[in-house]
């Protein structure tokens, strides 16, 4: 007997494939895992002003990047008469403006999105180079020595350090704090005392997003260094946590804004929060971070109209094959309810199951008339085609006369699957009676009911067509069922005299 273990292995490679390539889908490309879901975008406005001297200028302006939870999806400016580009300097990344001459007041834009992204991952580099100690003044360094010594004594890392650290200097109580503020805010003590404690750090611009915000500016914090990547810290925040919806503008803490040829430069921002479909989000995703898209989403948009029918044909030979495997449902032809199925989603239901009806009883009638031709076999299905054809033609004209739009979409039928119908019934109804046509007749009817309540749904049409791999995992799911030879479901009542006794 021929061993089934390489069988099961097989499709359970095919199962662990399709999963594995669906998670990593969602992982990769944010793709969610069920329909209607938005995606927050944030669109901030840089605007730079300054007044030109009549010289040559050039504004050099620090440019943001993708960064943990925030992907950069799009950027461009709005800057008329100068040449405008995107450079990688040892500041950090810039957008630099230029002109040959400028005369007056100028003002330049700078637009940038940002998609809210849980998989975003920036490019954290560790700190290079060592470490200068900086120095304090008698007093100062011994306050600040007691404020290492007390933060040292309260945490067990670097991030945990620079949370009490930021702590003490909020505490209003504390005279070793307050000395230290004497001479410089809370960011810049921050800094001098993680330097002072040898804890790599740096200062960074950061813009705290806020819906509907005018005109504001940029903000210094803190990144500490926690042996992966850098975290950042408010000072300013009574605990030291880190706020929500920060953004890292300016990295280089260099200088934000650089002017040449004009004075009196200033920089303010705005920002607007949108909300946009999990489809637009995952593209725009894709399109910034250069991936390789090999889904669907790829194609033009009528090649993923079509395909988005194609891909719930597996889900409805799915439930075809565990009607009649597993349950022993009868039907008119192996797969014949699938693609009635996808008539029905094209007519609705009601419209599809009355013109089913109409269609293939007019088509036994005709059909019975030919079979005493006694024609050949061919020109028997040709003439039933024909029919079909005639019939289709006929209810959709009579329906359009008095008014019932709905008939036109019957036109969706697939007419071959119907003459085949007809002609494999109306050979039923001759050699095993009225009896087993109405069985089939209403299973097929019934398992294209279901496969269409299945196609229709939200959340599979969201699943077929945006995970490409669920179809291995549909695929090896219908060859384990395929397996089975047991007792179907409706042949159990052949036992019930045993239970009645």
């Amino acid at each position: 007997m021929t061993s089934r273990i390489p069988f099961f292995l097989s499709v359970g490679v095919l199962i662990a494939i399709g999963i594995a390539l669906s998670v990593l889908r969602h992982e990769t490309y944010g793709v969610p895992w069920t329909p209607g879901e938005a995606r927050q975008v944030w669109d901030i406005e840089s605007r730079v002003e300054f007044n030109a001297t009549g010289q040559p200028a050039k504004v050099s302006l620090a440019a943001p990047y993708t960064q943990e939870g925030f992907t950069l999806i799009s950027e461009s400016a709005s800057s008329p008469g100068y040449g405008i580009s995107y450079v990688e300097t040892d500041a950090g990344r810039r957008a630099e403006w230029s002109i040959r001459e400028a005369h007056g007041p100028q003002t330049i834009y700078y637009k940038t999105q940002f998609l809210v992204d849980d998989q975003a991952v920036a490019n954290s580099e560790p700190p290079t180079g060592d470490i200068v100690i900086p120095t304090f003044d008698g007093p100062e360094e011994a306050a600040a020595t007691a404020l290492i010594e007390r933060a040292n004594s309260r945490s067990s890392d670097n991030i945990t350090f620079t949370r009490e650290l930021i702590k003490t200097l909020n505490d209003v109580d504390s005279q070793n704090s307050a000395l230290i503020l004497n001479t410089m805010n809370k960011t810049q003590a921050a800094a001098k005392l993680l330097a002072y404690a040898e804890i790599p750090s740096k200062v960074v611009g950061v813009i705290e997003l806020e819906d509907g915000r005018r005109r504001q500016s940029i903000q210094q914090m803190i990144q500490v260094w926690d042996g992966a990547k850098w975290q950042i810290f408010a000072p300013e925040a009574n605990e030291g946590e880190k706020k929500k919806n920060l953004l890292v503008w300016d990295e280089s803490n260099v200088s934000l804004l650089d002017v040449v040829g004009g004075k009196d430069s200033k920089v303010h921002f705005t920002m607007i929060a949108q909300e946009v479909s999990a489809q637009e989000a995952t593209d725009s995703k894709v399109d910034s971070d250069n991936l390789l898209n090999f889904s669907i989403h790829s194609l033009p948009l009528e090649e993923q109209a079509m395909f988005k029918t194609i891909m719930l044909i597996p889900i409805g030979a799915l439930i075809v094959v565990l009607l009649r495997v597993l349950v022993g449902l009868k039907t008119s032809g192996t797969f014949m309810p699938v693609l009635i199925a996808v008539a029905f989603v094209q007519t609705q239901l009601v419209t599809g199951i009355v013109g089913f009806l109409l269609i293939v009883g007019t088509g036994l009638v005709i059909r019975s008339y030919l079979s005493k031709l006694n024609l050949l076999l061919v020109a028997r299905i040709s003439a039933v085609i024909i029919t079909v054809i005639l019939i289709i033609s006929v209810f959709t004209v009579v329906a359009f006369k008095i008014g019932l739009t709905e008939g036109l979409s019957i036109t969706f039928f697939p007419m071959i699957i119907l003459s085949w119908t007809i002609e494999r019934m109306s050979i039923l109804w001759e050699e095993e009676g009225v009896k087993e046509v109405v069985l089939q007749g209403g299973g097929s009817l019934l398992t294209a009911v279901m496969v269409y309540v299945a196609m229709t749904n939200p959340y599979i049409q969201h699943l077929t067509f945006n995970f490409i791999g669920l179809q291995l995992v549909i695929l090896g799911t219908i060859l384990l069922v395929g397996t089975y030879t047991g007792y179907r479901l409706t042949e159990l009542r052949r036992f019930k005299p045993l239970t009645e006794d």
